[in-house]
């Protein structure tokens, strides 16, 4: 048996590559990384950690490596940013909500105009209200 005793005073820390998200498909299971230090590195989804289901390009990311059959593949993947929500990712920007909202009013004003008139707008026009108003609703929530 052999002990290999190391002191921590002269103990360097190990270098641990970091890099970029260059691509990753979470369908297929798979992409690749950019490595700092130059090159690419294969990554399968059992090296993300978890409750990571999906990347995004240009996600900085800190990982292990291991040479594999057809090259560099990582291993233990840590996201060293948060990933942004979805919903946050596919906002539209204040200037997109403008004429948005401008046409919801012009919508809301003619069912208003039929509710002074003391009738209701018909269930078709209702439903289309309504789904606009939900769509609407989450684009400001997110």
């Amino acid at each position: 048996m052999v002990v290999l005793v190391v002191s921590t005073a002269t103990a360097k820390r190990s270098h641990v590559p970091t890099g970029k998200v260059k691509w990753y498909d979470a369908d297929k299971g798979f992409g690749f990384l950019t490595n700092d230090d130059g090159g690419e590195v294969f990554l399968h989804s059992s090296a993300l950690p978890p409750d990571t289901a999906a990347l995004r390009p240009g996600q900085r990311v800190e990982f292990g490596v291991a040479e594999g059959r057809k090259g560099a593949q990582a291993l233990q993947v840590r996201l060293l940013e948060a990933p942004r929500s979805v919903a946050k990712a596919l906002r539209k920007k204040p200037d997109e909500m403008v004429p948005i909202i401008e046409d919801l009013i012009k919508l809301l004003d003619g069912v208003s105009n039929s509710y002074r008139r003391n009738k209701h707008p018909d269930r078709r026009e209702a439903a289309k209200i309504a789904q606009v108003l939900r769509i609407v609703a989450d684009d400001l929530e997110a």
